[in-house]
């Protein structure tokens, strides 16, 4: 097991599923107790999802893509690098045309990648995609899973859909645009979740 760098814990985040802190060179995550739950069974979930994201996050490397080295430290803690980065978020807006569309090439591969691989991000936002120099990592798989389904690929992709028109509204259906070509071209099975894609669209327009 890596040794932490032990300064004294800088929170990053509260949430509420977990509590992000920084030590150092090193990012962890602590799923917090469910006063609502059952002990046991609070126990047992988090355990479980604590278990399920560091699979993810391994599988996720195994298959290219730039992901935080992750190891579990306890029951539901993970220890993880800390990407000292920025996030696509807080940046994409004020970039050049020319590197909105780099980005949104790397971020096209880097779900290319992830769905090649039967994975599904669960919360597939700028807010979870860092910058470090020409690399693309995504991070925070809680909410991931391994999935063969289009629709939960489909549904990745929606999310993302949703999340650039409302944090990035003014760039958004070019960098899309980007996205979507290279994610056609590096994913075999893409057309298939791009048809179901557009039917969600369709779902959420008439409801």
């Amino acid at each position: 097991m890596r040794e932490i760098n032990c300064m004294s814990k800088e929170i990053i985040q509260r949430g509420a599923e977990a509590v992000l802190y920084r030590e150092g060179k090193t990012l962890v995550k602590d799923r917090v107790k469910k006063g609502y739950r059952l002990p046991l069974l609070d126990e047992d979930i988090r355990k479980r999802r604590t278990r399920l994201e560091a699979a993810l996050l391994e599988k996720a490397k195994r298959a290219g893509i730039s992901v935080p080295y992750a190891e579990i430290a306890e029951k539901h803690v993970i220890n993880m690098d800390y990407i000292d980065g920025e996030r696509v978020k807080d940046v994409l807006n004020g970039m050049k045309a020319s590197e909105q569309k780099k980005a949104a090439e790397k971020i096209g591969a880097a779900i290319a990648k992830l769905h090649s691989a039967d994975l599904v991000h669960g919360d597939l936002t700028t807010s979870n995609m860092i910058l470090k120099g020409d690399e693309l990592y995504l991070i925070d798989f809680g909410l991931g899973k391994v999935s063969h389904k289009v629709e939960d690929k489909a549904t990745d992709l929606f999310l993302l859909y949703e999340a650039l028109i409302s944090t990035h509204i003014e760039i958004s259906q070019a960098v899309w645009k980007t996205i979507i070509n290279i994610y056609m071209q590096q994913y075999s099975t893409a057309s298939e979740v791009m048809t179901r894609f557009e039917k969600i669209g369709q779902r959420r327009r008439y409801k």
